[in-house]
């Protein structure tokens, strides 16, 4: 034995009682759970703490930052011990050369991301999947990392630049079936698509996979389930949604996951709808919901809440150094101020001014309540006052699941489980990265809308079972030692800050934690009594869900 856990609360990840149990590591695995004598091996007085398994996140866009940040900041602040990446068919491989550019653009509009720190920090030292798998493993992670193949890296590998025009052919669908194979054999957990309207790639066009048609999706998630393993996330959109997700779980077996499903998308009560629709299709279909409300600090420099707005697109297309210009026009703005009522950022009253050197005086008042004084639409109050600033004026808009109750509601319902943390993206724009501690403080100690055991197993049992992310996600006997061990009186989130630490110098807003105490990786810390241990890299890259 490597290593005994003595005098913890056990929250083993399965939705049982917890109980006090110590736990004995060795060689990176769990060798003993209960009464663990003492043998000479190293020891921790956890004196109360809960000890859980390793937080999982399922939704994560760390395919860039992985490869400047190993350490995965901020998720490995908050308990997480494994991520997922290529979420929403987006990755960064496959890659051709000539598409590198188009790449970074495509994440800098759909994802948030900072074309500067995407083309100072990518290495791009890989061109196909199974390459980029082999870059993932050249260095050492903190936490253990599994990727996913993306459905728009994919078409556009294939098809070229046709890739954002039109549906592929039979002998192309082929060839990305076959790549995708290749994916899946060298390690890919599995195979992620979007259909989602708001999802503009480089040049306001849209991503690839929204060239996809039906026929196209099904072929590959053939080959995901020729394969044997693997799951599918999904963005949906027009035609590709509950009744698809249905006949893709018949055909194939592989299991599904949305994204997402939130608050706020329609009446009170819709989302509930929703999951249970959802719920009908198929019982291999799993929506993806989030914890914290959808909440993005956004500049007019880069609108992307507002991409659903068809003028906004053409602003997308245009470069940021001239986008000022076409704010300014008044035909612009006509347009722009017809449809503002089809974008989730029409929500005017719960908007607010969150930075400015400027507006310092407007700072914490609405939007709506600005127009109303100004005596103009809020639209173009907001862009008046970006326009005075240079574009700079962050505003801080609340798009969707900010109602308390139904997302208490979904949190309790098992057909649901929970993901959207989005780490890694809209960096600049929002950090939810934290939705473990936020979990466990807000809605299990504070609310009590979940129990401790309920909270630990929606972050740890659940997401690692449905993703198909073995020998994690409980503490039991062979299992990897991925542990976690919090203060449940003090866990929590601390409030967002902005630093300015990616490639080139660019920004993201982090939030640590609090009363996150211990974290193992593999039996090896990586945080000791509330303080990272610098240099601990124990993650590994998990090539088809397993440890390699």
């Amino acid at each position: 034995m490597d290593l005994v856990l003595r005098n913890g609360k056990l929250v083993d990840g399965t939705g049982a009682p917890a109980r006090a149990a110590d736990v004995g590591v060795e060689n990176g695995r769990i060798a003993a759970v209960g009464d663990v004598p003492a043998n000479g091996a190293r020891e921790v007085d956890l004196d109360g703490l809960v000890l859980a398994p390793g937080f999982v996140d399922i939704h994560t866009h760390y395919d860039a930052q992985v490869l400047w940040d190993r350490d995965l900041t901020p998720s490995c602040w908050h308990g997480v011990t494994t991520v997922v990446m290529g979420n929403c068919g987006f990755g960064i491989a496959p890659t051709r050369p000539e598409h590198r550019s188009t790449i970074a653009r495509t994440l800098e509009n759909v994802e948030g991301m900072s074309v500067e720190a995407l083309e100072a920090g990518i290495p791009w030292t890989f061109e196909t999947f199974p390459q980029y798998l082999d870059a993932l493993e050249a260095e050492p992670t903190r936490l253990n990392v599994a990727a996913m193949i993306g459905h728009t890296p994919l078409r556009l590998y294939v098809l070229g630049d046709e890739a954002t025009e039109r549906p592929a052919r039979d002998d192309e669908v082929d060839r990305m079936r076959a790549v995708v194979a290749e994916a899946l054999t060298a390690g890919a957990l599995g195979f992620a698509t979007s259909k989602s309207p708001t999802h503009a790639g480089a040049e306001g066009k849209p991503v690839p996979s929204r060239l996809a048609d039906i026929d196209e999706v099904y072929r590959i998630a053939e080959a995901v389930k020729a394969h044997g393993r693997g799951v599918m996330q999904i963005t949906p959109g027009e035609g590709l949604f509950v009744n698809e997700f249905a006949e893709l779980t018949k055909r194939t077996g592989v299991p599904v996951s949305w994204t997402a499903l939130l608050t706020g998308i329609g009446p009170p009560g819709t989302a509930i709808n929703l999951l249970d629709m959802t719920a009908e299709a198929g019982e291999n279909v799993w929506p993806q919901i989030a914890c914290r409300p959808l909440v993005m600090q956004i500049t007019f420099e880069d609108p992307f809440a507002f991409s659903s707005n068809e003028a906004f697109k053409e602003v997308l297309e245009t470069r940021r150094d001239r986008r000022a210009a076409v704010y300014a026009d008044p035909a612009w703005r006509e347009r722009a101020r017809k449809q503002a009522g089809s974008v989730f950022a029409t929500n005017w009253d719960k908007t607010t001014i969150a930075e400015s050197e400027r507006h310092r005086d407007l700072m914490g008042r609405s939007l709506a309540d600005i127009a109303a004084e100004r005596g103009v639409e809020p639209l173009d109050a907001a862009i008046d006052l970006a326009l005075e600033e240079n574009l700079e004026t962050r505003f801080r808009v609340v798009l969707a699941n900010d109602d308390e109750d139904e997302v208490g509601q979904l949190l309790q319902d098992e057909r649901a489980v929970l993901g959207l943390s989005d780490a890694g993206a809209h960096a600049s724009q929002l950090c939810d990265a934290c939705f473990s501690t936020h979990l466990l403080s807000h809605w299990a100690r504070d609310k009590g809308v979940l129990t401790l055991e309920q909270a630990v197993w929606r972050l740890t049992g659940q997401p690692a079972q449905i993703f198909g992310i073995g020998h994690r996600g409980l503490v039991r006997e062979g299992m990897a030692a991925d542990l976690v061990a919090f203060d449940p009186d003090t866990v929590g989130v601390t409030e967002l800050e902005r630093v300015w630490d990616l490639p080139a110098g660019a920004d993201r807003l982090i939030a640590r934690s609090t009363g996150v105490e211990h974290v193992w990786v593999n039996g090896e810390p990586i945080r000791q009594n509330g303080a990272d241990v610098a240099g601990a890299r124990p993650g590994t890259l998990l090539r088809g869900g397993q440890a390699s």
